[in-house]
């Protein structure tokens, strides 16, 4: 990092996260990094010019310590994150500070955490499947390559577990590199993961950054733009495709939310910042495929109170290729991964992409599940006798399709006693085309309950 401490300013008044500074000669700019106390361990970032000597900032470290008086150093640099190969395999904070207890890495190049997202010009789009290995995924919602990918659904309705399953899955198979990004992470869900990724020996490909639930609302808000950097670098510099995690773009909003308010900002629609849209597009559109590489997003988005009318999620659905949404009410039945098969749905699912047949037997699916739902009023009522035959056939069809559209996990197996099962699409595929042609009518439901390929149930 440069040294390029230029001039200093002192404290005027805080309030919670936010800092008023004065400065007598001239002003820093916008996203200035400002350092305070003995070691300069407090971090502010200048977010408002306040008049001609004041600038406001927010702060991205906690503020224990400071004073009304205390000198402020300007950086006269913005936030900078270390990028490199020598970043593989190690897990940073919003700082580019190494938090796996190693000393930091050499040979690398700081960069901004602030860049432009790549023009019109610059963006390609390639519409390739990006197989999961998840059936109910692959085959009712393909993932892009290149894409964005959401994983929406309230709390405890396992967007972590499918998201942790999909590193699981993918990691092996995607010769690229893998950024995990933890935004509002827990500190016992991040220490698992990087266990997990160690222990499966596909750290060395891959970078952890994380903004904890614990730290000031500024590092939350700033973890997303330093693991997009890291990223842009692996994309652009050293042309390899990137696979990019996020858990979690709703504390990412939420995050934008609190530092909007202690800025004095008016809310606006259920208390959310008037910026929600900019601030979520600037992340977003960062996400993109150039000549040089691509990078592949996945996604997850807590819903507030499973209110899908939130503002936090409709302005995220609006920028993603797939969206993956989870069902509470699939979560009691049992049925995981508990997706919803008929709120879920991706831009990939043409025949022009995905081809004639995959098509028709995921809308021949989706019709089955969706006449299934229509007739549970009649069979919580009257009873599946008073039903017709025709009808009674694809009630049958459609519980066995749930069924097999169940799924163990690699990383559910400790709780479940199950080894977790990669299915292929084309396994999937067949599989779903043989219980629409009734071949299993005569087979209990239960023998198609958490298997992998079709073939089990005869076993």
């Amino acid at each position: 990092m440069s040294d390029a401490g230029t001039q200093t300013g002192t404290v005027s008044a805080i309030h919670g996260s936010v800092v008023d500074i004065r400065f007598e000669q001239r002003l820093p700019t916008i996203h200035t990094l400002l350092r305070a106390g003995g070691q300069h361990e407090i971090a502010m970032e200048v977010l408002a010019q306040r008049d001609a000597q004041h600038v406001r900032g927010i702060a991205l470290t906690p503020l224990q310590g400071l004073a009304r008086g205390a000198p402020v150093l300007d950086t006269g640099l913005p936030l900078q994150v270390p990028v490199g190969e020598n970043t593989l395999g190690r897990m940073f904070d919003v700082f580019g500070q190494p938090m796996d207890f190693q000393p930091p890495p050499v040979d690398v190049e700081w960069r901004s955490v602030h860049r432009m997202p790549p023009g019109l010009d610059e963006c390609v789009s390639n519409s390739a499947m990006f197989e999961t290995g998840i059936k109910i995924i692959d085959v009712l919602t393909p993932l892009e390559r290149g894409g964005k990918a959401g994983l929406f659904g309230g709390a405890g309705v396992g967007k972590t577990v499918l998201l942790t399953e999909m590193i699981h899955n993918m990691v092996g198979q995607h010769h690229g590199v893998s950024v995990f990004c933890g935004i509002g992470e827990r500190c016992r869900e991040g220490e698992e993961l990087y266990r997990d990724m160690r222990d499966a020996g596909v750290l060395p490909n891959m970078v952890m950054l994380y903004g904890q639930m614990n730290e000031p609302p500024g590092s939350r808000f700033r973890v997303g733009h330093a693991a997009l950097t890291m990223a842009e670098y692996f994309r652009d510099d050293a042309r390899r495709d990137v696979l990019l995690l996020i858990d979690n773009i709703f504390r990412f909003v939420q995050a934008g939310a609190e530092v909007s308010g202690l800025m004095g900002q008016m809310p606006s629609r259920l208390g959310y910042q008037p910026t929600l849209a900019t601030e979520l597009a600037a992340l977003e559109e960062r996400v993109a495929d150039t000549a040089h590489g691509a990078i592949t997003s996945i996604q997850a988005v807590y819903v507030p109170a499973d209110d899908f009318t939130d503002p936090a999620a409709v302005h995220t659905f609006a920028h993603l290729s797939a969206s993956v949404v989870l069902s509470r009410k699939r979560a009691s039945e049992g049925l995981y991964p508990a997706i919803d098969p008929l709120q879920s749905g991706s831009k990939l699912a043409t025949p022009a992409v995905i081809g004639d047949r995959h098509y028709t037997l995921a809308q021949q699916i989706r019709q089955t599940l969706a006449q299934y739902e229509e007739l549970k009023d009649i069979i919580a009522m009257l009873g599946l006798e008073q039903l017709s035959p025709e009808d009674r056939l694809i009630v049958g069809r459609a519980r066995r399709l749930e069924r097999f559209l169940t799924q163990p996990f690699f990383t559910t197996g400790q709780f479940s006693g199950m080894a977790g099962k990669l299915v292929s699409l084309k396994d999937a595929l067949d599989g779903c085309e043989r219980i629409l042609r009734d071949e299993f009518k005569d087979v209990p439901e239960s023998a198609l309950y958490m298997i992998g390929s079709i073939d089990e149930v005869r076993r």
